[in-house]
């Protein structure tokens, strides 16, 4: 199965590493995120190098329900209860700040760039978009409490953040990633100080930035205690009707809306990596209730890193790590997120800390309730009597039947029915003949 966004573009192509190289930084992994911060690297002078293990855009990107927007979720009111007005005043100056940066750049870039409401509705609880709207506005920003929607679903309430946006990445992709110096097909199998060892030779390197989705390097920072990982499954229908938004349920098992030319984008099915969800059936059963006369043009699926508090890690990979960055946990918002990851990473390599770099510290307390949950999945699944097991830390791989590929629910990586790895943070296939 393929997203809408990749029948509709061709991406420029980069050759594979061959031999030794070296470079001030290194960028590994080539999504929206590491591309981005290679295209800024370049505009301020700074020598680069980026490696992505397949092809550009095509890993977790190409799969994006592509929403712009500063909006995540009913985010603001858990941040000002957590860490207080001004981290949550940072993290919403972050988000507008990267809605501008895409703005602008697509002014002269043909990427379907469309500016357009979001909301995030509720269908059972006023009083939490209430909050919500009362603080986003504490925070400086106009938001709107709206009861009204045409959707086929009845919310109760939505707070409207107007003048967010909606584009095709992958056109978008296309625009920057041409004349980067960028090496494709070369995968990094480890890092040895600041040498990257790669499947076409070695690349030595001032500063490396992680930017490959879920960071692969387990020996710092704690990542596989600090992030799960989840899917979440979505259809594109023809015959189906223009809501004029983008639409979000705050529940985490809701639905997501946006239309694309004349296509409606229907998401949900959500669960954990490895556990069980409601995947295409859901969404499948949902549009035949609710537009009988469309029919199914797209069907793809997605994977999201979840971080412990709701906000990405961004910065240095770890307190003992001066040289080692990285970008992930982007909580199913990695449109908005890739932009502030790459302004933050790029400034930081420059010498510059913005103010909120702290908001994004991959170092901030691991004290939250998500980080007991992940140390139990790990336990069980460490413990489970199955011969099938991650090569990643050796959790059991539970199969998905309705993608034919094995998952795993501590860490989320993925192979095939034949043990070809699809998702990291797994370093290596799995050989699944011999379990």
């Amino acid at each position: 199965m393929k997203s809408v966004w990749t029948d509709s573009v061709t991406l420029p192509h980069f050759e594979k590493l061959q031999g030794k190289t070296k470079t001030d930084v290194l960028i590994i992994g080539g999504g929206l995120a590491g591309v981005l911060t290679a295209y800024f690297l370049k505009q301020r002078g700074v020598n680069y190098t980026l490696v992505e293990a397949k092809s550009v855009g095509l890993g977790i990107t190409k799969n994006t329900t592509a929403k712009v927007t500063s909006q995540h979720g009913l985010i603001y009111d858990k941040l000002y209860s957590s860490v207080g007005i001004e981290k949550a005043k940072m993290y919403l100056q972050a988000n507008e700040k990267a809605l501008a940066k895409y703005k602008d750049l697509a002014k002269n870039i043909d990427c379907d760039f469309v500016e357009m409401s979001n909301f995030v509705y509720s269908m059972n609880d006023k009083s939490i978009i209430g909050k919500e709207v009362d603080t986003v506005n504490k925070l400086g920003f106009k938001a709107e409490y709206v009861e009204k929607m045409p959707l086929p679903v009845k919310p109760i309430a939505a707070i409207e953040f107007k003048n967010q946006a909606q584009f095709n990445p992958l056109k978008f992709m296309a625009g920057i990633a041409e004349g980067l110096n960028i090496y494709e097909n070369t995968f990094v199998k480890e890092i040895d100080k600041h040498t990257a060892i790669t499947t076409g030779g070695n690349i030595t390197a001032n500063k490396i930035i992680v930017a490959t989705h879920f960071p692969f390097i387990n020996s710092h920072g704690s990542y596989f205690l600090k992030m799960y990982q989840d899917r979440s499954y979505l259809i594109a229908l023809k015959n189906a009707p223009d809501l004029n938004g983008m639409y979000v349920d705050e529940a985490q098992k809701g639905m997501t809306f946006r239309n694309y030319q004349d296509l409606l984008i229907l998401g949900g099915g959500d669960h954990r990596t490895g556990k069980e969800g409601g995947r295409y059936q859901e969404l499948r059963d949902f549009a035949k209730k609710h537009f009988p006369e469309a029919h199914e043009s797209y069907a793809w699926s997605n994977q999201d890193c979840m971080t412990l508090d709701g906000v990405p890690y961004i910065g240095h990979y770890s307190s003992m790590t001066p040289d080692l960055y990285v970008a992930t946990g982007f909580n199913k918002w990695g449109m908005t997120s890739s932009m502030v990851s790459a302004m933050l990473l790029t400034d930081m390599i420059i010498g510059q800390k913005p103010d909120y770099a702290e908001v994004y510290s991959p170092h901030r307390s691991m004290l939250k309730p998500q980080l007991f949950i992940n140390g139990f999945e790990s336990i069980v699944n460490l413990l489970a009597p199955t011969g099938k097991r991650c090569p990643h830390m050796g959790c059991a791989l539970k199969y998905n039947k309705t993608e034919n590929t094995w998952e795993c629910p501590c860490h989320g990586s993925r192979f095939d029915q034949d043990g070809r790895l699809i998702d990291n943070p797994a370093m290596r296939d799995k050989d699944i003949k011999s379990d």
